[in-house]
């Protein structure tokens, strides 16, 4: 079996939605924890504009799960707390992907289960990094540089910022038509010089970065597939 990865994005329209998810960051641990199949977990809030950001957006939620094979994932994520995620929200949108490489851990943990295969076409890429207190005026001081770079890229398919905890737990996750497009954004401009510091000034207490090839999904953002975005769905 090979692992897949699950990363579904919710949007919620009213206010009374909103709250629900916002409310669900912490009712909604003991359904994932039981559900079947499930490895790795997390519930996951966004933040405005692209990639890292410390302004939230409540009305953009996001779920992360491992899975041991595509099947069990598309059918766990369509049942249960996903089933309630979706009903109460106005879009909804999973990428199913295959870990194609991962260094670092996610709490302690290495959640992505790399395979051997290689792929040529659209990529994903995932960072997750826990910010030092000590650190935050200094990296917060640098991401909206990087915001702003990856968000103009015509390259890039996808992206959107999310995180445990605002200011402190981030996550950024975007999705590109192959390595070398992405590479091309990670090695120059401030996305280059901030890897730079945080080598050299260790903003991270823990950081984990996953390159993902896609498998498939299911449901709209924006009105259409981002895998798919000239398909009329």
């Amino acid at each position: 079996m090979q692992q897949v990865v699950s990363l579904s994005f919710y949007r919620f329209g009213s206010l009374g939605s909103r709250l629900w998810a916002f409310a669900m960051m912490g009712l909604a641990r003991g359904a994932m924890a039981r559900t079947k199949g499930i490895g790795f977990w997390k519930l996951c809030g966004s933040g405005t504009g692209e990639g890292f950001t410390p302004k939230p957006n409540f009305g953009v939620y996001a779920i992360l799960a491992t899975w041991p094979d595509e099947e069990t994932a598309k059918h766990e994520t369509g049942r249960g707390v996903f089933a309630r995620y979706t009903a109460k929200s106005v879009e909804d949108w999973t990428v199913y992907m295959s870990p194609t490489s991962a260094r670092g851990d996610w709490a302690g943990v290495q959640p992505f289960i790399p395979n051997d295969s290689t792929s040529t076409g659209p990529i994903a890429a995932l960072t997750r990094a826990s910010v030092k207190p000590s650190m935050a005026r200094h990296f917060w001081g640098r991401v909206p540089n990087i915001s702003a770079v990856i968000g103009t890229d015509p390259s890039v398919l996808f992206k959107l910022g999310i995180g445990e905890k605002p200011l402190v737990h981030q996550v950024t996750f975007s999705i590109w038509p192959d390595a070398a497009a992405m590479n091309n954004f990670a090695r120059t401009g401030p996305h280059a010089e901030a890897i730079k510091a945080v080598r050299s000034d260790g903003w991270f207490s823990e950081e984990l970065y996953a390159r993902f090839s896609l498998v498939s999904d299911r449901g709209t953002w924006g009105g259409v597939s981002p895998l798919h975005p000239k398909e009329t769905i």
